[in-house]
């Protein structure tokens, strides 16, 4: 294992740690439903994304109940 040739300052070291916090999802309201959401991604409980439906939650729901049978 090699050795270090020279020691970085702490204020280098502090602001290449500061890339790696953590931060916390922002989520917004859907406009069809209300429920919380990602941006930019369609409504897992509606399925509407951007005043349009795009995903089937009827389907979804019917082959859940099929399923379950």
């Amino acid at each position: 294992m090699s050795t270090q040739k020279q020691r970085h300052t702490k204020g280098r070291r502090d602001r290449a740690r500061a890339e790696l916090k953590m931060t916390s999802t922002t989520l917004v309201t859907c406009t069809k439903c209300g429920a919380k959401i990602k941006a930019h991604i369609a409504c897992s409980k509606c399925g509407f994304y951007k005043g349009k439906e795009v995903v089937d939650t009827m389907k979804k729901i019917t082959k859940k109940a099929t399923a379950k049978k």
